[in-house]
């Protein structure tokens, strides 16, 4: 059964799991906590539980079962329940394909860069009676990007430090007069998810940072031959494994107070004077928004 709450043991560390990441070994003192949010429910129940003495929460972003589409996921649920939890760092893990010769299926790249390119999802908790801007320029945050490269390195992974995240609608993959335009671009992988997520994330105040599985060239190389599922899932299987051990390492090594910026992210970012925006709203928005209203 599981555990309904709408405020519950706070957590520091939330990870995001993408295709082929539905559970998070190695956690000890394990509960499901369900999280009530204004948006909706998220994809799954969040698993809690210890993992090198630090509080984790993992979330499968298409929920057990891989049951939904990119276009369909509540990211607003999925952020706003890890912000209500206490989440300070996300680590969120996406297969993407390859845009470039270099980054070879298998590899791992930490993208410092986004492109969204999505068109049917709603990328921010604001509207409705209020309105902020939030500064997106370096969309990640350093600092976890940082630790996400060296826990890499430590397992022998092949890691490409910093490129640029393609976010795609989904969910088909490219065809391939896209594939070929979007390497004139110059990004460097594809994905349906991130971008969202980082936007969110920003909004919350949480540092976010991606570890993204190259499983293919999408369609543009022309040695290859274009992307199947099947060809996915089986590069997949092995990145897979990497990235668990990654997180493994980067939980261990992430530690004390962040002194990064992604904490103050909303400072004077609020353009709606407080008497203006709704009551409702107020309320619903506080874990967000709180700390930048007057005390009653």
């Amino acid at each position: 059964m599981a555990r309904r709450t709408s405020t519950t043991a706070k957590v520091t560390i939330g990870v995001i799991g993408g295709s082929g990441l539905y559970e998070m070994e190695g956690l000890t003192k394990v509960r499901k906590v369900r999280v009530a949010t204004p948006f909706g429910r998220p994809s799954d129940d969040y698993i809690v539980g210890t993992l090198h003495g630090r509080q984790v929460a993992f979330l499968p972003r298409h929920g057990r079962g891989h049951r939904i589409m990119p276009t369909d996921i509540n990211y607003r649920a999925n952020i706003f329940g890890m912000k209500k939890l206490g989440v300070e760092r996300i680590i969120s893990v996406s297969a993407v394909g390859s845009m470039k010769e270099e980054i070879k299926p298998g590899d791992i790249v930490i993208p410092d860069q986004f492109y969204d390119h999505t068109k049917h999802r709603r990328s921010t908790f604001f509207g409705n009676g209020v309105v902020a801007h939030v500064g997106m320029a370096e969309p990640v945050c350093a600092g976890l990007s940082r630790t996400l490269i060296e826990a890499g390195e430590k397992v022998d992974a092949t890691v490409h430090r910093g490129g640029t995240y393609l976010c795609m609608e989904g969910p088909q993959f490219s065809t391939r007069a896209e594939s070929m335009t979007y390497r004139t671009w110059n990004v460097d992988v594809i994905g349906m998810t991130n971008a969202t997520e980082a936007k969110l994330a920003r909004e919350a105040e949480i540092c976010y940072s991606t570890i993204a599985l190259a499983t293919d060239y999408d369609c543009w190389h022309h040695s290859e031959e274009a992307v199947t599922v099947e060809a996915v899932l089986a590069v997949m299987k092995h990145n897979i494994e990497t990235s668990k051990n990654m997180i493994r390492q980067a939980v261990r090594m992430l530690s004390g107070a962040r002194d990064c910026g992604c904490g103050e992210s909303l400072r004077n970012t609020i353009m709606t004077p407080e008497k203006l925006i709704p009551a409702k709203l107020k309320k619903d928005l506080a874990p967000i928004i709180g700390k930048y209203m007057k005390k009653k």
